[in-house]
């Protein structure tokens, strides 16, 4: 099974510099770590967690069908003032 991660850095005053949101789009669950590798390191462990759940219950393990594309502020038109 192949899943697709989702980087974003999180800029908030109260916790320290370096730490990066992980998001698992197709699964709907966010985790986070301190850099890129902590922030994947955590979303494996979250990953293995839900499928060994998943197992468990009987319910249906998701395979990942998503789809994405960027939007640069360029390509918006709008009357932004950002």
């Amino acid at each position: 099974m192949t899943y697709t991660i989702v980087y974003e850095k999180i800029i908030n005053a109260s916790l320290e510099e370096g730490y990066y949101y992980a998001h698992l789009p197709a699964l709907d669950l966010t985790t986070h770590g301190l850099g890129i590798e902590g922030a994947k390191t955590a979303a494996i462990d979250l990953l293995k967690i839900w499928i060994e759940e998943k197992r468990e219950n009987g319910e249906q393990i998701i395979r990942e069908e998503f789809f994405y594309s960027n939007l640069r502020k360029a390509n918006l038109h709008c009357n932004a003032h950002n």
